[in-house]
């Protein structure tokens, strides 16, 4: 954090995470880890999703709940203004680029949904089913960390969740913007660490909570 950013106080509060955790897996879709797809050759979103998959061993094991979403439209008539050239022409529904990575899915635990904007929250089921659960914190992962990521923390923490995301359970184009911009997030909405602190979160977390 820059001496300009400390002098006045950001990051210098915190609420610590909660004893209620779900794991949140943001756009882990094979258009983003699958070569063969014009965004699924970013290698830091590939170290993700192997961090991801020690994750959510851990999660599943200890019965605390996952949703993951995927992004996928109808048609452009319906997708917002992306300036992405292969979200608006591949990301459609049922086109190969929308299903999931196969090493993050569990079809029989985790909740999966369809998203139509940049955060996981926006406009989707996912709060009814963190309320249902009694969340208190959520740990998100995923990609892109300037993009969805980011988007997904601020919607978080607007709803008021202790946010914990690990450090490299989350990928983007460029080491820069996932730095800068989990940097600016700490200082101001969540807690960075990095996959094996979240581990060990997860086993120390005294009642299974799903």
């Amino acid at each position: 954090m820059s001496n300009s950013y400390s002098a006045v106080g950001y990051g210098g509060v915190s609420d610590g995470l909660g004893v209620k955790p779900a794991v949140l897996v943001v756009d882990m879709q094979l258009g983003f880890t699958d070569p063969k797809f014009p965004l699924g050759g970013l290698p830091m979103i590939h170290s993700a999703a192997d961090h991801i998959v020690e994750l959510l061993e851990v999660a599943r094991a200890r019965r605390v709940p996952v949703a993951k979403c995927f992004t996928a439209y109808g048609s452009k008539a319906d997708m917002p203004r992306w300036k992405v050239p292969a979200v608006r022409e591949e990301f459609l529904y049922g086109h190969p680029c929308t299903g999931f990575d196969p090493r993050l899915h569990d079809e029989a635990y985790d909740f999966t949904f369809c998203k139509s904007a940049p955060s996981i929250f926006f406009l989707t089921p996912l709060m009814t089913f963190l309320t249902k659960h009694r969340i208190d914190t959520v740990i998100i992962t995923g990609c892109t960390t300037s993009g969805c990521v980011r988007a997904s923390i601020i919607d978080a923490f607007s709803y008021g969740f202790r946010i914990a995301v690990p450090e490299d359970c989350c990928g983007d184009a460029e080491r820069g913007p996932h730095e800068d911009n989990l940097r600016d997030c700490q200082r101001r909405y969540c807690e960075v660490s990095d996959m094996r602190t979240m581990k060990a979160y997860l086993e120390g977390i005294q009642t299974p909570s799903f």
